[in-house]
């Protein structure tokens, strides 16, 4: 189950992932919000973050109009590793190498074509799980 959250600067994009998710036949939990009206980032970025802390969620995708504010809330909840990623190399390396488990973008940085390119690199990407990548994750938590 993937955790999908946004404020109203990656509505848009995140209802691009939500379709994108349908059509590959993956389940999502939609954590908000629920349009184009203005709202706080931090409120999404932590439910998002809290659902794949407590396990109710093994990854999730949070998008704000840079990414870095939702990301910055999301990194706040223990267990949780938020990458802003704005390219595909970026998705595939927080993933080998730093387990990452939510996905963080920005709206206004890129377009729909290029984030879903980096929403299917991050979600089939496994952690390596090389011993100096988990000795470093260790560091982090």
């Amino acid at each position: 189950m993937i955790a999908l959250g946004s404020d109203h600067g990656g509505y848009g994009l995140k209802q691009e992932v939500i379709k994108h998710l349908t059509e590959k036949g993956l389940e999502f939990k939609d954590y908000g919000c629920y349009s184009e009206e203005s709202c706080d980032y931090p409120v999404y970025g932590k439910a998002v973050a809290e659902a794949v802390a407590s396990g109710e969620c093994e990854q999730g995708i949070i998008i704000c109009g840079t990414g870095i504010g939702i990301s910055i809330s999301a990194n706040k909840v223990p267990g949780v590793r938020a990458a802003l990623c704005h390219d595909c190399f970026s998705a595939q390396a927080t993933r080998e190498h730093n387990d990452a488990n939510v996905l963080a973008m920005g709206a206004r940085v890129i377009g729909p074509g290029l984030a879903l390119k980096i929403v299917d690199t991050f979600l089939s990407t496994p952690f390596s799980n090389e011993e100096r990548h988990i000795r470093r994750i260790g560091m982090i938590e």
